[in-house]
């Protein structure tokens, strides 16, 4: 046997099996189509476009395939309108974690807009200590089956409205008790992240962590703004720094100065292949800025975004990679420990999750094709 042996393309099923690190998940973006249906049946919801499981899974999939971000996004609507009482966010969250576990992620952060679960009479700590506590008991369930599974939450404001100070204060309460950080979201174009400046400069003082949603359907100006002037963690998608850098018909690469700086100070990339195609941001996986980020060393971290729209896991997006540019059990493990670096909790933990627990799972992954030749030796 070769060293090749050992950085041959994964099987489908070592790729489901590897530790995986997810941080880019949206709570109303991944839910189980037989729990919107359940769930809407529950509380009277009729706005549902079809109320078979499987049908409305397919009906979120091919709404969320427009390529416009505003369409994508208005997709949940029907999510959001099912998630507005304590019960239904205990449930939800639960079965976020236990599907994330099923996948091969170990450590995740998912995040979601308190002030968009208001409508059933619910305050915006209540909703909190409601999705806090289903995450709690998807691990435990998780647990129970042998599994491994940790959950942070990222608490969003929706960077169309003025909330987003409460929201932070919000996120800053409850950082001792599973809130890991904050975000904005929605849509780009008419509303830049200077907007939230107040809730970025209190976070900054709070010596707290933010990621912002920058460089998807927005350009430069957007990245820029996020990093320059909010001061943001991470980029929520970034995709659009490729347009600072230029490929010259030989091949050589040159890096603009924002890139550049995106490239010199680590910045991580929250990049979602599948959803960045579905919203146009990219025009397929062959195109994608990843395969270029990756080969110049940028901190890209692979994420879903959001499951249901997308009808994407995390083995998906890495299956696509592998099938697309014929990465490696080496390229995940180099995704997942950039994921695993840029995590928002503490130092000391993110470095046991990859000592001891990213690196021993790809290492055993990688040590397989010994047994395999020695099966078949006849050994």
């Amino acid at each position: 046997m070769t060293s090749e042996t050992v950085t041959t393309v994964p099987t489908a099923d070592q790729v489901r099996r590897a530790p995986k690190v997810l941080l880019h998940d949206h709570l109303d973006g991944g839910l189980r189509p037989a729990t919107v249906a359940e769930l809407a049946r529950e509380c009277g919801y009729d706005g549902l476009p079809e109320t078979d499981p499987e049908a409305l899974g397919t009906w979120f999939r091919e709404a969320a395939d427009s390529g416009s971000l505003e369409r994508y996004l208005e997709t949940f609507a029907h999510t959001c309108a099912v998630m507005q009482t304590r019960e239904a966010l205990v449930r939800v969250a639960a079965e976020c974690a236990e599907d994330l576990a099923a996948d091969g992620v170990v450590y995740a952060e998912v995040r979601y807009a308190p002030e968009q679960h208001l409508e059933g009479g619910l305050t915006l700590e209540q909703v909190v200590e409601a999705v806090n506590e289903g995450f709690r008991e998807g691990e435990r369930r998780v647990r129970e089956r042998g599994g491994r599974i940790r959950v942070g939450v990222l608490l969003t404001a929706m960077r169309h409205a003025a909330r987003s100070l409460e929201i932070a204060e919000l996120a800053n309460r409850h950082r001792d008790a599973g809130v890991v950080g904050f975000d904005i979201a929605g849509a780009e174009a008419g509303h830049p992240p200077t907007r939230h400046l107040d809730a970025f400069e209190y976070l900054k003082r709070e010596n707290n962590h933010f990621t912002i949603h920058a460089g998807e359907a927005f350009g430069l100006p957007s990245i820029w703004q996020a990093l320059q002037w909010c001061g943001a963690d991470r980029l929520g998608h970034g995709v659009r720094i490729i347009d600072d850098i230029r490929v010259a018909g030989d091949g050589t690469v040159e890096l603009g100065r924002l890139a550049a700086y995106v490239r010199d100070k680590r910045i991580p990339l929250e990049l979602c292949p599948t959803s960045n195609i579905q919203t146009g941001a990219a025009p397929s996986y062959a195109e994608h800025p990843i395969g270029l980020l990756r080969r110049l060393r940028f901190r890209v971290t692979v994420n879903t975004d959001n499951r249901l729209m997308s009808g994407t896991s995390m083995s998906r997006e890495f299956g696509h990679l592998v099938e697309t540019f014929g990465y490696t059990l080496d390229d995940m493990q180099w995704f997942t420990v950039n994921a695993m670096k840029s995590a928002f909790i503490p130092f000391d933990e993110r470095l046991a999750m990859i000592n001891d627990v990213i690196k021993p799972g790809y290492a055993e992954l990688k040590s397989e094709w010994l047994f395999r030749e020695a099966s078949g030796k006849g050994l």
